[in-house]
């Protein structure tokens, strides 16, 4: 099934006001929900709504909650989210990484005690609409073993890059998992729908694309095998020590992905038009490259998302039935 996307806002507009959020949050965070499901990201819009709100009922998340200021280092903030919604905090801290960007030249600030941020790339892009060239990362539960390990010990800690770009910003927001969770998860409910490549181990220790396979060895992998495991580590160190927040090993200790850390940072480009040539050049020789299916196309990082928000805005947006009848019984 479709749903508009005013429609589905208003529901989350809705259950949002009945769970205490202010009517200003509440239009905030039904926004950036119903923005990501029409992005096509539904496993950090739609899907992850019911249990944003089992957060919200048991507590790890708090409505009223505002991030604190409790440490300045020259360009760098830090700040205690105070377990306030983390797609809130997150845009908190972006705007504030914005406005020392574009007074300093670069901006850091990092955040402790917050919550998941949904669609890590919401953030990018909010900072290439602002003419900054953008970086940010979160820690997360342990989901994830070292290269060489079979327990769970990493987070997939997402990172997000992303450029200004006429005609669609360049947005890069990866896992560092070959496949992000709620990716796994969606496989999963879809009848179990293989993955188009192994995205993790099997009980016995075969690679799979089985994602519930995956999800019940805990075991998935790395993105770049090795290499994914490094970035995953340096990216907990990074939030952790900036933050002086909770790492993966404290977060996984609690039970909850709750009070995460995260980073962001921005930098303020004084030749715009430099920029937009030196993007555009790099692009395009990118696409030069013959596709390797025929009629198939070389995108770059955030031109997909470009093109399911046109059609998802006309079409409406497609929603999980079961999902939609559990957001609407909230």
């Amino acid at each position: 099934m479709k749903i508009p996307f005013h429609q589905l806002k208003a529901e989350f507009l809705r259950v949002l006001v009945k769970y205490n959020f202010s009517p200003a949050k509440a239009e905030q965070c039904a926004t950036i929900f119903a923005e990501n499901s029409r992005d096509g990201i539904y496993t950090h819009g739609i899907n992850r709504f019911p249990g944003f709100i089992e957060y919200v009922q048991d507590g790890l998340v708090q409505p009223d909650a505002e991030p604190t200021l409790f440490n300045t280092l020259g360009q760098i903030e830090q700040w205690d989210g105070n377990l306030a919604p983390g797609v809130l905090n997150a845009t908190f801290c972006m705007d504030r990484a914005i406005a020392l960007a574009k007074q300093n030249g670069i901006g850091c600030v990092a955040v402790r005690n917050t919550n998941h941020w949904m669609r890590g790339g919401t953030y990018g892009w909010q900072a290439a609409n602002a003419g900054c060239i953008a970086i940010c990362f979160t820690n997360t539960i342990a989901n994830m073993p070292p290269w060489g390990g079979i327990d769970p010990r990493l987070g997939n800690n997402p990172l997000v890059i992303a450029v200004p770009k006429q005609g669609g910003h360049v947005v890069l927001d990866m896992a560092m998992s070959q496949f992000a969770y709620g990716k796994l998860q969606s496989h999963k409910a879809n009848n179990n729908e293989p993955l188009p490549l192994p995205g993790g181990y099997d009980e016995e220790g075969n690679l799979s694309t089985d994602a519930a396979a995956i999800i019940q060895s805990k075991r998935m992998l790395p993105a770049g095998f090795w290499k994914g495991s490094g970035l995953s580590l340096m990216l907990d160190l990074l939030c952790t020590i900036l933050s002086q927040g909770n790492s993966t090993e404290k977060i996984t200790d609690s039970g909850k992905e709750s009070g995460v850390s995260q980073v962001f940072i921005c930098i303020h480009q004084p030749d715009a038009a430099l920029t937009e040539q030196i993007t555009q050049q790099i692009i395009s020789y990118a696409k030069t490259s013959n596709p390797e299916k025929e009629g198939g196309v070389v995108a770059y990082p955030g031109e997909n998302a470009l093109k399911t928000r046109e059609r998802n805005t006309r079409e409406g947006i497609p929603v999980n039935e079961a999902i939609w009848n559990k957001v609407l019984s909230l």
